[in-house]
């Protein structure tokens, strides 16, 4: 480790925020964390007032709690296997006093402004007014919170929301006896979908998606789905996909039975959804299956295959954007999702910028941000060291092939990976090479870029 350790700057205090924080500080190295909201959680923190988290009022986590758990905080054994989003917020609670994260993060004050300095370093413009500065910025405000909307033809004369507002059939919308058109086949639209139509709330729903998806229970055999599949690194990935192939048609029967169309792509080439109710509300009539919409006209709601319904609102469960609004958009933006970072961290050429989080990890976030800000501490600490600009550049279009170039190119699959094999990687192989490259040729010198006087801004 270096004797001058660079003062950070830390941008959320959600889940890689903390993890970030955490990690920090069990390196010593000074940091800050900025966060907008009141509270930490980011998307787990139902209402949070920042506008920042898309949990509705019923929904369960997705992944069973053996594989959400940090390594280095085991989840409460207690919890049931799949937690209501209370738990998990309450499991971050736990997590953020266990570590003493609470005092180094500034609530209310999120960064409006961030400039890199010529020589390296950052300018932060904070909420307070405040202008402060940092030899390095990890950037860990989430990619669940800018809502992305289709562009259909014409103009829909009812209501419409994001699923990134949806609270329950009463809030933000009066939803009962009403026909809803849920737009989308991801987690969010099944949950939606499986919530508003069931009878007692009177309503008839449609479930439009463009091109389907796999759908997988959350239980197979009474085990959690997701307990039972789990990559073997030496087999490789492409052989393991064409044996599971046919495990959904074996475990629920072919798309079409439920009105669904075929999927354009095999299992396991592109996100799968797991729900345990969405076929059984589509079988059971309770909901209805429609292709992609073709054009609104008013609240007539015209779709691909020629039919129509005439309906009151649309919800659009259609997945969000990458943003950073605290950089200009020439410096660095994700137009389409297309983040292209090394190890889904690292910028090349930006040496004193690491981001957190920015991936859709199989099965799930937690551990991934756990093992990206252990290599980010590492990293900041002078313990690691990346290859070169070029060499990071060539990796970055070789793993981007390997982990999603067999998905369907959509805005969603962009930062496709596999968390098991992503921490295998990095475990066993390139935090070792990196160790290897600070002995060679020294850490990357990130302190005292910048100067440390803040100063009031306007």
């Amino acid at each position: 480790m270096s004797e001058k350790r660079p003062s950070t700057a830390v941008i959320g205090a959600g889940i890689s925020g903390l993890t970030a924080g955490k990690m920090l500080g069990e390196r010593g190295i000074p940091y800050e964390c900025f966060e907008s909201s009141d509270r930490i959680g980011g998307n787990w923190a139902f209402g949070n007032p920042n506008g920042h988290s898309s949990a509705y009022r019923s929904l369960h986590i997705d992944t069973s709690k053996d594989r959400l758990s940090f390594k280095d905080f085991p989840i409460p054994k207690h919890y049931p296997d799949f937690p209501h989003h209370t738990e998990i917020k309450s499991y971050l609670d736990s997590y953020a006093q266990e570590f003493g994260l609470l005092e180094r993060i500034r609530f209310g004050n999120g960064v409006e402004k961030a400039t890199r300095l010529p020589g390296g370093g950052w300018e932060l413009r904070t909420q307070d007014g405040q202008t402060r500065r940092f030899d390095v910025l990890v950037v860990a405000n989430g990619h669940h919170w800018d809502p992305r909307f289709p562009d259909f033809p014409g103009e829909f004369a009812g209501e419409s929301i994001h699923s990134h507002h949806y609270v329950d059939p009463k809030t933000p919308l009066e939803l009962s006896g009403k026909r809803i058109v849920v737009v989308g086949i991801g987690n969010s639209a099944a949950d939606i979908v499986s919530e508003l139509s069931q009878k007692s709330h009177d309503n008839r729903v449609f479930l439009s998606t463009r091109s389907g998806a796999w759908v997988i229970p959350k239980y197979i055999f009474g085990i959690p789905a997701d307990a039972l599949v789990k990559p073997l690194p030496v087999i490789p990935m492409s052989w393991q996909r064409r044996v599971m192939r046919g495990v959904p048609v074996l475990l629920s029967g072919k798309p079409e039975k439920y009105g669904l169309p075929r999927p354009d792509h095999h299992f396991l080439e592109a996100h799968p959804t797991q729900s345990s109710e969405l076929l059984l509300r589509l079988g059971s009539g309770d909901a209805v299956a429609k292709p992609d919409i073709a054009r609104l006209e008013g609240q007539t709601v015209h779709f691909a295959d020629g039919s129509s319904e005439e309906v009151d609102v649309i919800i659009y469960a259609t997945g969000y954007n990458i943003s950073f609004p605290f950089f200009d958009l020439d410096f660095l933006s994700a137009p389409d999702n297309k983040l292209p970072l090394y190890k889904r961290m690292f910028s090349p050429g930006i040496d004193d910028l690491v981001f957190i989080g920015f991936a859709q990890a199989i099965p799930t976030l937690f551990p991934f941000v756990e093992c990206q800000s252990r290599t980010m501490a590492a990293y900041v600490a002078g313990d690691y060291r990346p290859p070169s600009v070029p060499e990071m550049r060539k990796i970055i279009a070789r793993e981007h092939k390997k982990y999603a170039g067999h998905f369907a190119d959509r805005p969603r699959h962009t930062q496709q990976l596999d968390y098991f094999i992503y921490e295998r990687e990095m475990r066993a192989k390139e935090i070792p090479a990196g160790r290897q490259r600070v002995e060679r040729l020294g850490p990357v010198p990130l302190a005292g870029r910048a100067p440390r006087e803040a100063t009031t801004g306007t």
